[in-house]
């Protein structure tokens, strides 16, 4: 059996969803293609506001926060408006109206076929490989173990903040050697708090039993009571993509488009889908639209930070961050969420890099040295 279209996206997780709404939403003949396409999605999804696109609009917003906090030595409070996305109404947001959906599980991808194990083909102008990442030991990675407790329970850990965003504090009963973990504490609604021991990066992560033993033990140390039977989120997953290319275009995570030193994808990936969809409606390449020279040469500094944060002391861990978090909002800004302002990137790098402590320069002379190198394709940029 076969089905023609103007481009097939493979994995409707937020990437390739978004992908293939914004494209059939510009006229494109659309498949997507997904085991499970209409299963709802788990994950917490979270975003500063003005990284997401306009066209998405506030009804996708599960909680915004105004001020999130943070503590990596002393507390500060951040400028800049947090949000938790709301699944349902992302999905809803997203919708498939006007795409054919195919349920399946693709066995093999090329630029512009893609056969599924139950003997289906289907061909397409482009075909996107929007699915996402399975974890990797050759790649670094994001492991958390979290709750989801009551507004009450939860009050004394957060101690009065709206929202940690990261707290370094050392109440989970580790030392000043050990691979450091910081809670990550961020309203859901409904009266409800996720409250998560966060290894932000490693190769590997840290182990999710034992983020979950360092929560407990902080949640403790804050004289929070645990209740059995509390909803629990586990996480795991690559900050970054492959090396090795693919036969397709790919989009999403799978494509590079995770933050390497957040972890965070969702709001890149949206931000970017108009990008990729002007490109496929004037026969352009995709792939120059999703990773032009100055994205490219950003992905490289950002790998630099990735790698820094690989090697620094875990002692020095909370110092970068206090670092960096002293710097002014939109500097921040430029870093976390800009993905082609090289030049934005490159002053907070040099700003950071000036304001920090000795031991963190050094660090980050000694990775920078032999990172950096923009004009190479981040991860399988397609």
């Amino acid at each position: 059996m076969s089905a023609r279209a103007d481009v097939a996206v493979v994995g409707l997780g937020p990437a390739g969803r978004a992908l293939a709404h914004r494209s059939a939403r510009a006229g494109l003949k659309v498949v997507g293609v997904d085991p499970n396409p209409d299963r709802p999605w788990a994950s917490t999804y979270a975003a500063w506001v003005d990284e997401l696109p306009g066209w998405l609009g506030s009804g996708a917003l599960r909680v915004t926060t105004p001020d999130p906090h943070v503590w990596a030595g002393r507390t500060r409070v951040l400028d800049r408006a947090y949000c938790v996305l709301d699944n349902s109404a992302l999905l809803r947001r997203l919708d498939l109206d006007d795409v054919r959906v195919v349920p399946g599980v693709a066995a093999a991808i090329s630029a512009d076929t893609v056969e599924l194990r139950d003997g289906t083909e289907i061909r397409a102008a482009r075909v996107v490989d929007a699915r996402g990442m399975r974890p990797d030991p050759a790649l670094a990675e994001q492991t958390a173990f979290g709750l989801v407790l009551p507004d009450a329970v939860a009050d004394p850990a957060l101690g009065g903040a709206s929202c940690w965003f990261m707290d370094w504090r050392r109440d989970n009963g580790t030392a000043p050697g050990d691979p450091p973990s910081f809670l990550y504490a961020v309203p859901l609604g409904n009266g409800t708090v996720l409250v998560e021991e966060t290894c932000l990066v490693g190769r590997p992560g840290l182990p999710v039993d034992e983020l979950r033993r360092r929560l407990e033990a902080r949640l403790a140390n804050r004289g929070v009571d645990l209740s059995p039977n509390l909803s629990e989120e586990r996480v795991r997953f690559p900050v970054q993509a492959p090396r090795s290319r693919s036969d397709g275009f790919t989009f999403g995570a799978r494509a590079g488009l995770i933050h390497p030193a957040t972890g965070y994808s969702v709001a890149a990936s949206l931000g970017a889908a108009d990008d990729v969809v002007r490109a496929l409606t004037s026969g352009q390449d995709p792939a120059k639209a999703l990773w032009p020279r100055k994205a490219r040469l950003v992905q490289s500094l950002r790998e630099v930070g990735l790698s820094a944060l690989l090697h620094l002391d875990p002692p020095h861990t909370a110092e970068f961050f206090d670092a960096f978090f002293s710097l002014p909002v939109e500097r921040q800004r430029a870093y976390l969420s800009r993905r082609a302002d090289a030049a934005g990137t490159m002053r907070t790098m040099w700003e950071l890099f000036r304001t920090a402590d000795p031991p963190i320069r050094r660090t980050l002379v000694r990775v920078g040295v032999r990172r950096v190198s923009p004009g190479r394709d981040p991860g399988s940029a397609g």
